[in-house]
């Protein structure tokens, strides 16, 4: 299989779609004004084609910040695309069109990947759709967008996860997490409660408010919260993983945050590593799994996307992973890994 990807910093599709023939599947990654326009200028321009889109920031070198760019997978894949709606509140009523695309494709033993992008409610889609994917051996990656809009064979959706199932005719396909924390040295263990799920709220921790526990372990002031989570977010410990759990904003005494916190949920503190290392790390674990690499398609988070930025470490971080040979991808709001929704993190599919 081949993967393409162009991009046009000011936002011409034309120019994003230069030397793209016979596209199996296209990825349309936009900016929030041409989103609607560039949805119908790619139907147009490709009809038929299975197409999924979403609003970010897009990469391959170099990060498109505010333009159009175009992800499409051509020669030796079966791919089709649909959208799950009412992500909000009734997903699991639309499953049957997950099922319907994977039917489509036919997948293999370790050749098929669903890529998917969600407007919310993250954490129950992929709880409702990895059920199902994960009997039929196809692994799931994929983020959440901006704007809430997201979209699906040329439609604009809104409150609703568009996704594409990818068979991958010459080869197999992987995904992977890559989380730069760790916890800390003291491994803080804090029990969460006055959670509010649907504003993911924690209100206190071990019987504490939130806000202030945070603040004492840090030894900061209430204003820095927002930036040091960059540094030391949360993490849910699950089993023997700890899933990123990153901060939004204060609320009261207590904090907001980008994935859903329950309550009883046991947290600690993290604290950030060599993130070269790590991704040498990422590197080679995906040089020993594939000895020929087709193409990589990555989601980034926006605080590891502020961080690097900060630090002018983007351009070095994007110039290592692109030694995986056509290495690309777009800034999310939250990453998926399977059936995990996680935070701060990159997670990628790579095709050989």
């Amino acid at each position: 299989m081949k993967q393409f990807y162009g991009a046009s910093k000011n936002g011409n599709l034309s120019e994003a779609v230069r030397g793209l023939h016979a596209p199996k599947l296209l990825i349309l990654m936009s900016n929030p004004d041409q989103f609607e326009k560039h949805v119908a200028e790619l139907e147009e321009m490709f009809p038929g084609v299975p197409s999924i889109g979403v609003i970010d920031m897009c990469y391959d070198r170099q990060v498109t910040e505010k333009g159009v760019g175009v992800t499409a997978y051509t020669e030796g894949v079966e791919a089709a695309a649909d959208v799950i709606e009412q992500v909000s509140n009734m997903p699991a009523k639309y499953i049957s069109r997950v099922e319907a695309a994977v039917s489509k494709v036919h997948p293999g033993s370790n050749d098929t990947v669903c890529i998917d992008f969600c407007t919310g409610n993250d954490a129950c889609v992929l709880t409702t759709v990895y059920a199902y994917l994960q009997s039929k051996r196809v692994k799931l990656m994929g983020g959440t967008g901006d704007g809430g809009r997201v979209s699906c064979n040329g439609k604009v959706y809104t409150d609703a996860c568009a996704f594409a199932i990818i068979r991958n005719q010459g080869g197999k396909v992987e995904v992977y997490k890559e989380n730069i924390y760790q916890p800390k040295a003291e491994n803080y263990r804090l029990v969460a409660s006055r959670t509010d799920r649907s504003k993911y709220y924690i209100g206190e921790l071990n019987g504490r408010p939130a806000k202030q526990v945070y603040m004492d372990i840090l030894n900061i002031k209430e204003k820095d919260i927002a930036t040091q989570t960059f540094e030391n977010p949360f993490g849910k410990i699950n089993g023997q993983d700890v899933c990123i759990v990153s901060i939004k904003e204060v609320v009261g005494n207590g904090l907001a945050c980008f994935r859903q916190v329950n309550d009883s949920d046991v947290l600690t503190i993290l604290e950030m590593r060599d993130y070269r290392q790590i991704a040498q790390e990422t590197m080679d674990q995906i040089h020993r799994d594939f000895h020929r690499i087709s193409g990589v398609f990555a989601v980034n988070c926006l605080f590891r996307y502020i961080y690097f930025s900060q630090n002018h470490a983007m351009d070095d971080y994007l110039k290592t992973m692109n030694s995986l040979n056509n290495f690309c991808g777009f800034v999310g709001y939250g990453e998926h890994y399977n059936s995990q929704f996680v935070n701060q993190s990159m997670t990628c599919v790579v095709f050989e």
